[in-house]
């Protein structure tokens, strides 16, 4: 079976990872129709409307101007496909890999799957997701034989919303594929639309290498954010430390205490391998679940800091006005999904103290409990609380207001400074 020339994309998944992939290959010429089961989405991207900041109107504009964009609700869409990717969520539903969202887009694909044709899975999940699973969805659907009929591979996405430095075409793509053709019709796809492809042996190595990478950076934030409890209590400045520690220019990789993690991939990818792990070899993943131990119980310990912080007031946190400066998980971005502020917000709002956020780049209102005013942070509602937390350090907050007018502020980032200021 040879390799046909790529014209017909189908981006399955319009979110995150989904609709950047679809502007670059809208951009490397092909042919893109991006399939979303959410018809409110895709009417937002019919309009010119982007809700990913990776994607700016402009972009989006240009893309669906060039009539080579094609965003659609309806799954005949993906009819006449030469490459589908699919780009779903995959989430976590009580502590379980949910792969709900990649077995309906493999279902849907395979509906339209002709032979030569080349599906590649972007999705993190558990290592043999795409032989064990996928592959099947897609011959049962399509009465097509894999690796005979039709390619198969995965790549796993390493999208960071808000990195101007790394994108996607600039991020070296780890690239598979279930035989040989496969790999090499998944290579030639990516190899118009990123710099470097990096081959590896089969999708088991290339699932395993997204999960590693992000099992890497959940491990070693858990270790930070241990050290920052464990370094107050002993009356040692950990910043300060791992500042001085990141003097040294080899064996050591810097990461940050903080609030807590967000986003899809640190609260969830690691906890994939682990459920892999014991799943199939009746072990326990250690790290991992120590890792999510500690990480998921930062915003407990952030809520106990301002409680103290009440207390040597002499002020209960119920009816306490609390500032919450950050929604979103990381700085400089609008995703608020599995962000430890809103933990940090339901926590307070449980123990009676009176909640407000400010956020300018998170306009999801859903994320938050109705009983959380949002407001602007401006130096009349900075002063107006009791206590302001800092939770994500975004440029649009101005560290001078928030200096010169809080009465008390915990800085979870430390990107602040002087006598009201305390630090994670």
């Amino acid at each position: 079976m040879r390799c046909a020339p790529v014209s017909a994309v189908v981006v399955a998944g319009l979110g995150y990872v989904g609709l950047p992939l679809a502007m670059r290959a809208v951009a490397a010429g092909h042919e893109v129709a991006g399939y979303d089961a959410d018809p409110v989405r895709v009417k937002r991207l019919e309009a010119g409307e982007s809700y990913v900041e990776d994607v700016s109107a402009l972009e989006l504009a240009a893309a669906l101007e060039s009539g080579r964009f094609r965003p659609s609700a309806d799954a005949d869409a993906c009819d006449g496909f030469d490459v589908a990717v699919i780009t779903v969520p995959t989430p976590l539903r009580d502590g379980l890999p949910d792969l709900a969202c990649v077995e309906a887009a493999s279902r849907t694909l395979a509906r339209y799957l002709r032979p030569g044709a080349t599906v590649i899975v972007e999705s993190t999940s558990y290592p043999g997701t795409t032989q064990e699973q996928v592959l099947t969805w897609l011959e049962d659907g399509s009465g097509l034989i894999a690796g005979t009929d039709f390619h198969l591979g995965y790549s796993p996405e390493r999208i960071d919303p808000g990195n101007r430095g790394w994108t996607l075409a600039t991020t070296p793509k780890i690239v598979s594929g279930i035989d040989t053709g496969s790999l090499a019709a998944v290579e030639d796809f990516y190899t118009g639309i990123v710099d470097r492809t990096v081959a590896v042996s089969s999708p088991r190595e290339a699932e395993l290498a997204k999960l590693i990478e992000n099992t890497f950076r959940h491990v070693n934030i858990a270790l930070m954010n241990e050290l920052a409890m464990f370094g107050r209590e002993l009356g040692v400045n950990v910043w300060e430390a791992i500042d001085a520690a990141s003097t040294k220019p080899f064996g050591f990789m810097r990461f940050s205490p903080g609030p807590g993690v967000g986003g899809h991939c640190l609260p969830i990818d690691p906890s994939y391998l682990s459920w892999r792990v014991e799943r199939t070899l009746g072990q326990r993943f250690r790290f991992v679940e120590l890792a999510n131990d500690i990480n998921s119980h930062m915003p407990d310990y952030v809520v106990r800091r301002l409680l103290l912080a009440l207390n040597r007031r002499g002020r209960p946190v119920s009816g306490s006005r609390i500032l919450l400066l950050g929604l979103a998980y990381k700085k400089n971005t609008g995703d608020a999904r599995e962000s430890p502020a809103i933990r940090v917000a339901d926590l307070l709002l449980q123990m009676g103290a009176v909640v407000r956020a400010a956020d300018p780049l998170v306009t999801e209102t859903a994320v938050l409990d109705p009983a959380v005013t949002r407001v602007e942070s401006t130096p009349e509602e900075i002063a107006a609380a009791d206590l302001v937390v800092m939770l994500t350090d975004h440029d649009a907050f101005s560290a001078a207001d928030v200096g010169r007018h809080a009465r008390y502020v915990l800085d979870c980032r430390r990107v602040l400074s002087g006598p009201n200021v305390e630090t994670l």
